[in-house]
């Protein structure tokens, strides 16, 4: 069963479920880091019918999505499924490819630096990745501290995953970015 989803997740046959924003408490994680987080928005990623995980995006105030990239901001990942963090690794570093090339010694290094970071999961697990502008991102799991990236490139393209418009999940996108958005004026209001 185990390899029919992660074969499923690389051949990209997904879906999506949404789930309602409600009040959730905010991760214990992010309380210092982040103290004014607000939920934006979660949704569910499945594949081929089979839950994987769970993502909610936290947002510090200021939060831009045409600019995700120079805000503050979490997302927290709550696995519905076992994996192993060398598989979480390689299929990130896909993903990460979407949003253009990258050079061969990059895509080395970041793969390492995943693999070195990120742990075997198991369902209910939770990998929570914070974005500092700037900064890189740093990442938890079920609440501890795993390590950081501290390169502004890597972290754009990672949380890119999820954020960037060349997602391969484009309702999830919407669905994370749900609160997110600045409202707009209607045409023609004053």
């Amino acid at each position: 069963m185990k390899k029919i989803a992660a074969h499923a997740m690389l051949m990209g046959v997904t879906g999506l479920f949404l789930i309602n924003v409600a009040a959730a408490p905010v991760p214990p994680e992010l309380r210092s880091s982040l103290p004014a987080v607000t939920l934006a928005g979660q949704g569910q990623m499945s594949v081929w019918g089979f839950a994987v995980y769970r993502a909610a995006l936290w947002v510090a105030p200021g939060f831009d999505e045409a600019a995700y990239s120079q805000s503050a901001f979490a997302l927290e990942l709550t696995y519905q499924r076992d994996f192993a963090g060398a598989d979480i690794a390689v299929r990130s570093l896909q993903e990460m490819r979407r949003q253009g090339t990258m050079g061969t010694e990059e895509e080395a290094r970041w793969e390492a630096q995943m693999r070195a970071l990120f742990p075997n999961v198991k369902a209910g697990d939770r990998i929570t990745g914070v974005h500092q502008p700037g900064r890189g991102a740093e990442f938890w799991h079920n609440g501890r501290l795993l390590g950081a990236v501290p390169e502004p490139r890597f972290a754009q393209r990672f949380f890119g995953i999820w954020l960037a418009p060349q997602t391969s999940e484009p309702q999830l996108r919407l669905a994370l970015l749900a609160q997110a958005r600045p409202l707009r004026p209607a045409v023609g209001a004053p």
